[in-house]
């Protein structure tokens, strides 16, 4: 996981952990395939500005103020990060979260970066490491009341699933750094230490990602809607441990990315929120994992 290291986490910190593979081959992998976004779309991504406003930096990770397509403006407004992110420690492999007091606290940036205000905690809304690597967390401020006082909207999560080769910025409010890259393509299981997750984005070289990183906001250079959340990559080369996640096909084959890094798609998330931004496991479409 891209979480700065602390103390004596330092070995869990860093980068992402996973399942030792079930697959029957390894390989490892040279770089990523080019990016295959119409011509159109990149064009249009080129001129996309794409800043820190509304993210935030947590004590150890990165984040953002997002607002789901049925969010209001008076709905309490929620942070996004990663579930290994949490400050009580990172999740067990089948552990979900939902509804746990909290009263953290998030540094909310302004477009060029500069610390605003500061945003609290009532819950940890959800949290998990399974099958996905999120945390939502609930603020005791709404939508209406942030951009009341800090000129500062949230951002927009996406409901559709994202596309191969489309311009993506990784926006980090823990370092005050914006990645470029492309989405290379998706990861039918991730596996890192205990953990595995679905369907991950993989980045293209470019996304560089570092410790601090995690919880970023993964955002569509194109329409500015987030479309997963940063959390991992492989750093040394082996093969499904922690800070080294490797990839494992439908039929098991494990393959090995050293230097590339990841992300967990949050278009999941649309179906699984109801109204007053109150999640719920039980909507139609929502298949987040339960506790």
């Amino acid at each position: 996981m891209k979480r700065p290291l602390v103390g004596a986490l330092a070995t869990l910190l860093l980068a992402g952990a996973s399942l030792v593979g079930a697959g029957t081959a390894q390989a490892v992998a040279p770089n990523p395939a080019p990016d295959r976004a119409p011509a159109a779309q990149r064009a249009e991504a080129k001129g996309k500005a794409v800043d820190f406003a509304g993210t935030v930096a947590l004590s150890n990770c990165s984040g953002s103020v997002v607002r789901l397509p049925n969010s209001v403006d008076t709905d309490p407004a929620l942070v996004l990060s990663n579930g290994h992110c949490l400050e009580g420690g990172m999740p067990a492999a089948g552990q979900v979260i939902v509804d746990r007091a909290s009263s953290r606290s998030f540094t909310l940036l302004n477009s060029s970066g500069s610390g605003v205000g500061t945003l609290r905690a009532t819950k940890v809304a959800y949290a998990t490491m399974t099958d996905t690597d999120i945390s939502l967390y609930q603020l005791s401020s709404t939508y209406a009341q942030i951009k009341q006082r800090y000129k500062i909207d949230a951002l927009s999560l996406s409901a559709d699933h994202p596309v191969r080769g489309t311009a993506i910025k990784v926006v980090s409010g823990y370092w005050k750094r914006i990645y470029t890259c492309d989405i290379d393509g998706f990861v039918y299981r991730m596996r890192e230490g205990s953990w595995t997750w679905k369907d991950s984005v993989r980045y293209t070289p470019s996304c560089n990602t570092i410790g601090g990183t995690s919880g970023s906001p993964v955002v569509d250079a194109a329409t500015g809607k987030v479309v997963a959340v940063n959390n991992t990559g492989n750093e040394d080369g082996e093969r499904c441990t922690v800070n080294n996640p490797c990839e494992v096909d439908e039929s098991g084959n494990v393959t090995v990315r050293r230097g590339i890094n990841y992300a967990q798609q949050t278009y999941l998330v649309a179906a699984c929120v109801g109204t007053g931004n109150k999640i719920d496991l039980n909507r139609p479409g929502c298949v987040l994992p339960r506790p």
